[in-house]
């Protein structure tokens, strides 16, 4: 079986309610998932699985420093060629998907799902239905 971690930080439980929703949209593909927090995650959680996928809001331009913290810790492992994806929240700009996915690509080497997913904070309980085929997006590519 397929096997995925989804990574994240959430500062008001918008990037939580987005990382959840893209676990039930892969476990619904048949893909088994564990969902960590990013303080809770390590390196050697990497080690396995098919798909790294990371989550984190925007916060004054940047990706929260947890989550910029655990990049740092992700350099460790060989990622190369294994599929990733990044999702997040923002109130005014974003920037952090970008800035997790574009590490990703060019400095881990790994098969990138885009586009990336990002939604505006309050949006996210509207649209759980995207973030579930997100994980569904993702679960295709690793099955």
């Amino acid at each position: 079986m397929a096997k995925a971690i989804v990574i994240y930080d959430t500062n008001y439980g918008y990037t939580e309610t987005m990382a959840k929703a893209i676990v039930v949209g892969m476990e619904g593909a048949g893909v088994d998932v564990e969902l960590k927090k990013v303080l809770a995650a390590k390196e050697e959680d990497l080690e396995g699985v098919d798909a790294v996928v990371l989550g984190s809001p925007t916060y004054h331009h940047d990706m929260i420093s947890s989550m910029k913290m655990f990049l740092f810790k992700m350099k460790k492992v060989d990622l190369k060629g294994k599929v990733g994806a990044a999702f997040g929240t923002y109130g005014f700009s974003g920037e952090a998907v970008e800035m997790m996915s574009d590490t990703m690509k060019h400095i881990f080497e790994m098969d990138m799902i885009e586009p990336d997913l990002k939604m505006k904070g309050m949006e996210v309980v509207t649209r759980e239905k995207e973030c579930k085929e997100f994980g569904k997006k993702i679960a295709g590519r690793i099955k």
